[in-house]
């Protein structure tokens, strides 16, 4: 019997990383959406003023008995700059920050420690810029936002699965 879970990241692009997480055996579904706004239902377009304080995020549903959360906090990392303050590569803006919307208290643990770890190898000269934030209410982007990369293949965004 599978083991369902959710958990949600931004990381910039939400397409890529919605592209990524989709890849993953043991990833049922990756949705893109906007979290840790003030505006109820916000759409597409306020969220790009920056106005309406949103993240692009992607929401995860998982069987754990597949892939773990520490998995997928691992790929996080890997697929975009943690460093980097309201914008990866061209993107800019606050709803292209990096943060980690936990979901319940073993998630917050979990992603503070991935986070501290991270910190510790040594890989960035920065500090890690990701925040570990309470879920509020996620609300899923229009539909011409979901499985972008597949509906649109020569789409281009900085989001990429590192080999470290």
């Amino acid at each position: 019997m599978p083991k369902i879970e959710k958990a949600i990241f931004a990381g910039g692009c939400f397409w890529g990383i919605e592209h990524i997480f989709n890849q993953q055996e043991g990833v049922l579904d990756a949705i893109s959406g906007y979290i840790g706004g003030t505006k109820e239902n916000p759409i597409y377009q306020e969220v790009c003023t920056g106005t309406t304080q949103h993240a692009e995020a992607v929401e995860v549903t998982f069987d754990s008995e597949k892939i773990s959360y520490p998995q997928l906090l691992d790929m996080f990392w890997r697929m975009h700059n943690p460093t980097q303050v309201n914008r990866q590569g061209i993107d800019v803006g606050t709803q292209y920050r990096t943060e980690i919307f936990y979901l319940n208290p073993p998630q917050k643990q979990l992603a503070e420690e991935s986070r501290a770890a991270l910190a510790n190898r040594g890989k960035y000269d920065k500090p890690i810029a990701t925040q570990i934030t309470e879920a509020t209410t996620f609300y899923k982007a229009e539909e011409y936002h979901q499985r972008y990369f597949e509906k649109n293949p020569n789409a281009a965004c900085e989001i990429h699965l590192s080999e470290e």
